[in-house]
């Protein structure tokens, strides 16, 4: 069955859906669901802010992981999804996460971040972030946007500054928050 959603992980969540939907409707052997119905709910499945891409050349996805748990499953949907031979990171992050673990799972695989700050008033201040992205990341790898529109253009700038961006395989990732994703689909999204 189709299923338009990046990540391995989203496979295993429509399984649990499917089984879910069997459970309350009480279908067994003699009341299955009918198949097409599934095939065309799955099929039309979106998960907005879940590795949701919103722009083309270079790439720009959202993602919405806002713990280590959830970085974690960001990368290795990255890595099993795309080839990107550059990959620069926008994070912003609420002053309550574990900004630290998260920084560490996204390091090896981003070539570069930049950091700044959501519209929550429990944003972590990108300076403090940025503080924390120093100790994870080299000072070269790590620049500072106060603004997130500026900090989409300077991550857009990043990547095309690789001298192999004319074959393709650049991509930004915004990530960090549910919050920084909100923030990222309204100025995308347009």
């Amino acid at each position: 069955m189709f299923l338009p959603l990046q990540g391995a992980h989203q496979a295993q969540n429509a399984a649990v859906a499917v089984a879910a939907v069997e459970a309350f409707l009480g279908a067994g052997a003699d009341r299955q669901l009918e198949l097409e119905a599934v095939r065309e709910g799955l099929a039309d499945a979106s998960s907005p802010g879940r590795l949701e891409r919103v722009r083309n050349s270079p790439t720009v996805l959202l993602d919405a992981a806002h713990n280590p748990a959830g970085m974690q499953v960001l990368v290795d949907a990255l890595r099993e999804e795309f080839a990107f031979s550059r990959l620069v990171a926008v994070v912003a992050m609420l002053s309550d996460k574990d900004a630290t673990a998260m920084l560490e799972v996204l390091e090896p695989y981003v070539d570069a971040v930049v950091i700044t700050q959501n519209s929550s008033p429990r944003a972590l201040p990108a300076d403090d972030l940025a503080a924390l992205a120093v100790q994870v990341f080299d000072r070269d790898r790590v620049e500072v946007e106060l603004r997130l529109d500026e900090a989409i253009e300077a991550a857009v700038r990043r990547v095309d500054e690789n001298p192999d961006a004319a074959f393709g395989g650049q991509g930004v990732i915004i990530t960090g928050s549910v919050v920084t994703v909100a923030d990222a689909r309204r100025l995308l999204k347009r």
